[in-house]
């Protein structure tokens, strides 16, 4: 008999990616919609992990978006993400679920951390403005997890730190879309407008570490074989970054087109810097497979059939 594993946002970019993972096959898998499993109900949650009582659970659902929508929706990304993180987390622990991933994000560190970011920088500095929300909820299941685990160490609550991230089944939509889909987006209805400039926000000298999606599930299922080593946070990511420009420049390549940038500097660009450490993760004995321009290509496939639906 396989081993059951609970997936909570099995509809989003890294649900979907970890369902589409070959190490899928190894596990009896529940991924409940929206519909049939309200996270924000912590009675309903509760219930529900009881009733499934899965061996491991991976907790990647909650509100997500790109700086435009952390900006106009602060209360909702704060707020809902705190419900689920708190009613997924503690359910597992009231149910006796003794393994569960939880996905966080480096917007959980300090904006002026220093770069490359390690993990202990947790909660050493003020956070970013622009996304403070999301990373107060992402703080709060990451440190949940510590807690559950300082109580009673049997409970292998374990914490991945994904750097920002990008590939199939991602959002395109440019007010609710994170960096890359959206620069993808734009260029692609450039092309097709004959514009010859895309506007970038800031100046393009940000800089930003991108791993494609496909290789978070990869690390996850490598997680998942057994956590006991495991550290309680650890960052996952590819240890390079880009200046903004230089992504704009890159797609600009991959989609074929050979127009100019113009720069908004009234808009918001976020940390000037956010490279994690993988100081860890490379004793780990993980690293991602994917390199940017081949995960852009295939990101840029899967757009060019999302316009076809």
């Amino acid at each position: 008999m396989l081993p059951k594993l609970l997936i909570t946002g099995g509809s989003g970019m890294v649900g979907q990616n970890i369902l589409n993972h070959p190490h899928a096959k190894s596990w009896n898998i529940i991924a409940p919609s929206s519909k049939e499993l309200n996270l924000t109900n912590t009675k309903e949650c509760e219930q529900y992990i009881y009733n499934q009582m899965p061996d491991l659970i991976i907790h990647s659902a909650g509100k997500v978006g790109g700086i435009k929508a952390n900006i106009a929706e602060p209360v909702d990304f704060l707020d809902k993400n705190i419900i689920i993180g708190r009613n997924v987390v503690m359910g597992a622990r009231l149910a006796g679920v003794r393994n569960l991933i939880n996905l966080a994000s480096t917007c959980i560190y300090p904006r002026l951390a220093p770069n490359p970011i390690n993990e202990d920088m947790l909660l050493k500095g003020e956070l970013e403005p622009t996304n403070e929300g999301y990373a107060i909820a992402k703080i709060f299941s990451t440190r949940l997890c510590e807690y559950i685990r300082h109580e009673d160490p049997s409970y292998q609550y374990k914490t991945l730190i994904p750097c920002n991230l990008y590939g199939l089944y991602d959002k395109f939509d440019p007010n609710r879309s994170h960096l890359l889909p959206g620069i993808i987006h734009k260029i692609h209805q450039a092309k097709i407008s004959n514009n010859p400039s895309v506007e970038i926000w800031g100046d393009g000298n940000a800089r930003r570490e991108f791993m494609y999606s496909a290789d978070l599930a990869d690390a996850v299922f490598n997680a998942a074989k057994d956590l006991t080593d495991l550290p309680n946070k650890i960052n996952i990511g590819v240890g390079t970054d880009y200046s903004i420009y230089e992504y704009y420049e890159l797609i600009a390549d991959v989609l074929d087109w050979d127009g100019i940038f113009t720069y908004d500097l009234s808009k918001p660009i976020g940390m000037k810097r956010k490279l994690s450490d993988i100081s860890l993760q490379s004793n780990w004995g993980w690293k991602p497979k994917t390199s940017l321009k081949s995960g852009l290509i295939k990101t840029y496939q899967y757009y060019l059939e999302t316009l076809k639906e």
